[in-house]
């Protein structure tokens, strides 16, 4: 099938765990230890922004560091050789373009970017990294888990003390990773951009997600009822099974490598 071209990738924190970063529901899912932040909690209160920041202010670093694997290579090869269709990531890490893959559709965004709540200016995550370590020159912690929105874990006596600094453009504090939290909707045009790729495409080819969110769970069931086939490679079951023509039990790098391999 894949052979065949026009095939729409989508995929989720899975194909990073082999970059060193955790999926949130496979065996060693960091939502089994874990609360995500939610939009509401965000924009609510200072406190769960300073909670966040602080330990957002770790977690990017890790992932920044982060480099693609066999199977985000995997998937720019494909790309390349003109199998794919397009590339939708529900991931928020970047590695899909580091690795060489062109016009990814990043669902939920991505962590290297900050937007202003207040006047939407957006700016580098870099700048404001450097910002916040002026702001918090004595701060030190370290990290005892990375999580795929770039969270971690720290004591609370280690958050309190972290200073926050505002938007440089309109002076607001809501400053915001330009990423989709938990409770806030994905874009619609970027939504809509999704849906026209699988009209365009032949098939659906779901990498490392298990489909339990509805942004990623939509686009499975839609080419389903378009008659189009879903294909499906994860560690361990996913919500979109029932729609799969074929489905894969294998780690990504390993299956994606042969898949490449075999259509070379």
């Amino acid at each position: 099938m894949v052979a065949e071209g026009g095939v729409v990738v989508l995929s989720g924190a899975g194909i990073s765990t082999e970059s060193g970063i955790p999926d949130y529901r496979g065996e060693s899912g960091s939502l089994r230890t874990h609360t995500p932040m939610t939009y509401g909690d965000f924009v609510g209160t200072e406190s769960g922004r300073q909670r966040y920041w602080a330990r957002s202010h770790l977690g990017w670093r890790t992932i920044a560091r982060a480099d693609p694997n066999d199977g985000h290579r995997a998937v720019a090869a494909l790309q390349a050789r003109g199998f794919l269709n397009g590339v939708i990531t529900q991931n928020v890490d970047g590695l899909h373009g580091a690795a060489g893959a062109r016009d990814v559709i990043e669902l939920h965004g991505n962590l290297d970017r900050v937007i202003c709540l207040n006047c939407r200016a957006t700016s580098p995550r870099e700048e404001l990294d450097r910002r916040l370590r002026a702001a918090n020159p004595v701060f030190e912690a370290e990290a005892t888990r990375i999580n795929p929105d770039g969270d971690v874990e720290l004591p609370d006596e280690v958050v309190k003390d972290f200073r926050l600094v505002d938007c440089t453009n309109c002076g607001s504090p809501l400053l915001k990773p330009d990423v989709v939290f938990f409770g806030e909707n994905v874009p619609k045009p970027r939504v809509e951009r999704c849906y026209q790729l699988i009209d365009e495409g032949n098939a659906v080819l779901v990498l490392g997600s298990s489909l339990t969110v509805m942004s990623g769970f939509r686009f499975v069931r839609y080419a389903a009822k378009a008659g189009k086939p879903v294909l499906i490679i994860n560690q361990g079951h996913t919500r979109g099974d029932p729609y799969a023509t074929h489905r894969v039990n294998l780690p990504l790098g390993q299956a994606l490598t042969t898949l490449t391999d075999t259509l070379v």
